[in-house]
């Protein structure tokens, strides 16, 4: 469940602006019409006070992991890269919020995933790598390494530095920007996780844009109806429940 994806349907940026309210809403939405396994991304996760209240709400819904990104202040959207002002939360800091949410955690079975933003920002691969294994020492589930390089090379030179780890946990990447690489490729490097965070999204607003010239052009539907699916189809998408 991206942040970016769910700010924008809401006509809101991407900055931390929608609340957890709003936000948990839209959880409750979902798991009204699927019982898939749900990764919330949790952007900073805020204050560590504030994180903990995060992880107990999300694993009362029933999602199953939260990613947090290790950044402070103002949060803007990563694929920015350095061309706005980001910082990137201190190691000490970052592990202190990540174990406040292990501890907060009820089961075992939900999982806190810790986003590493070192490529992102050109802080360097052997940061990037000692993140990753302070994140693991703090207890993290799993580690996200971002990249908006638009091949995949620092992100597989990240995976095979990590193999190297004694001590490793489930790996993820978001191939946003270096898409012609495929899953196979990834899984070879030992990603375990690959999502595809707002292709969906980015795909459903040109087409509407294009249906919404169409009609104001033509002043009638007709011409956008080869754009559009039956009507029968979605009013029987979601079936009754009884």
């Amino acid at each position: 469940m991206s942040s970016l994806t769910d700010s924008a349907v809401k006509a809101k940026p991407d900055i931390e602006y929608v609340d957890m309210t709003s936000r948990t809403n839209t959880v409750s939405d979902i798991l009204e019409t699927t019982t898939k396994p749900i990764i919330f991304d949790g952007d900073t996760g805020g204050i560590p006070e504030h994180f903990v209240f995060m992880v107990r709400t999300l694993e009362r819904l029933g999602v199953s992991a939260v990613i947090i990104e290790d950044k402070k202040g103002l949060k803007k959207n990563s694929l920015f890269g350095t061309d706005v002002e980001q910082v990137q939360d201190g190691i000490e800091a970052f592990t202190h919020k990540v174990a406040c949410g292990k501890h907060a955690q009820v089961t075992d079975d939900f999982m806190i995933i810790a986003r590493i933003e070192s490529l992102i920002l050109e802080t360097g691969m052997h940061d990037a790598l000692t993140r990753a294994k302070a994140y693991i020492d703090a207890g993290t589930d799993g580690i996200m390494i971002h990249s908006k390089k638009s091949t995949a090379d620092e992100v597989l030179t990240f995976c095979k530095e990590y193999a190297k780890f004694e001590n490793r946990v489930p790996l993820v990447t978001v191939p946003s920007t270096y898409s012609r690489t495929t899953e196979d490729e990834l899984a070879a490097a030992g990603v375990n996780i690959v999502i595809y965070a707002n292709q969906l999204l980015r795909s459903a607003y040109p087409a509407m844009v294009q249906v919404a010239k169409s009609i104001l052009s033509h002043g009638r539907a007709a011409e956008a109806e080869e754009c559009c699916m039956p009507i029968k189809d979605i009013i029987s998408l979601i079936p009754e429940r009884t």
